[in-house]
């Protein structure tokens, strides 16, 4: 009898203890009770593609035709468009092949790098104030001192404020003129290729955006940062909008492209998602 209460309370001892295990391994696992009720806000940072839209001064522009728009003879309706433009316009995607050769085209991407943790650079004081202003290594750096360390594979984003001036081509680009006399007339701020170099040396990011028409600045002639990101299979986002709305960090970013084969570009529906 004795034995049998021995052995009835060693089982009862380590199934306590196996329970005690369970639970404290259950609290490490659940989400804590003000997380569980964090909810996501999503923010559309890409422009609405119409006949507004905002192309390169040399690029085709976004043209919709109507192929159907009504009731049909048997009662239903129907509508369906045929739309034409080119690659690289609106808020849109530049491949690493666009000027680096051998590169990735858009559908050679890997997803990894068009979605996950992101950071907003703004310059907007500065670049408002001067519309050819280059972001500096000294941004990033002034960035890193307020909020830590620019982390591996995160997006970065630039705000240089330019974007409430879409689509109004004059501010926005400098100019409202077409075709390659245009081009001299482009001002609007960039990326410098220092800054460029800086951060494909010194950090290890997935893609980078801003929100104006390139990562170049308007008077740029050798597109320097173009070629020095996609070099390094760096894709970037152009024409991005709504980056006032982003705070600096603790954001994703989710960066779709039409997944055109052998694309050096493509339309980009961009949104960012924050934790409230």
């Amino acid at each position: 009898m004795k034995i049998q209460l021995l052995a009835l309370s060693l089982t009862l001892l380590i199934f306590s203890s196996c329970i005690e295990k369970s639970n404290k391994v259950l609290e490490e696992l659940s989400v804590p009770e003000e997380d569980s009720n964090l909810k996501k806000s999503i923010i559309d940072l890409t422009h609405t593609f119409s006949e507004e839209t905002v192309y390169w001064v040399t690029a085709k522009e976004f043209q919709l035709e109507v192929v159907s728009r009504g009731d049909t003879d048997k009662g239903f309706f129907y509508a369906a468009n045929n739309f034409e433009t080119a690659e690289h316009g609106g808020t849109h995607l530049d491949a690493p092949i666009h000027f680096s050769k051998g590169k990735q085209s858009v559908e050679e991407i890997p997803l990894e790098k068009l979605i996950g943790e992101a950071i907003k650079i703004d310059v907007s004081d500065n670049a408002l104030e001067d519309r050819d202003y280059l972001v500096s290594v000294q941004d990033f750096q002034e960035w890193e001192a307020a909020n830590g360390k620019i982390k591996d594979g995160v997006i970065v984003l630039l705000e240089t404020g330019h974007s409430k001036y879409y689509p109004d081509k004059l501010k926005y680009l400098g100019t409202d003129q077409r075709g390659a006399e245009a081009i001299k007339l482009l001002h609007f701020p960039g990326l410098s290729s220092e800054a460029a170099g800086w951060l494909v040396e010194n950090r290890s990011i997935s893609a980078i955006g801003i929100d104006t028409p390139s990562i170049d600045y308007g008077q740029s002639e050798y597109f320097k940062s173009h070629v020095i990101l996609l070099s390094d299979n760096i894709p970037v986002f152009e024409n991005v909008a709504n980056l006032d709305k982003l705070p600096n960090k603790g954001f994703e970013v989710i960066a779709l492209p039409m997944k055109i084969k052998d694309g050096s570009g493509a339309p980009l529906r961009i949104v960012g998602v924050l934790q409230q």
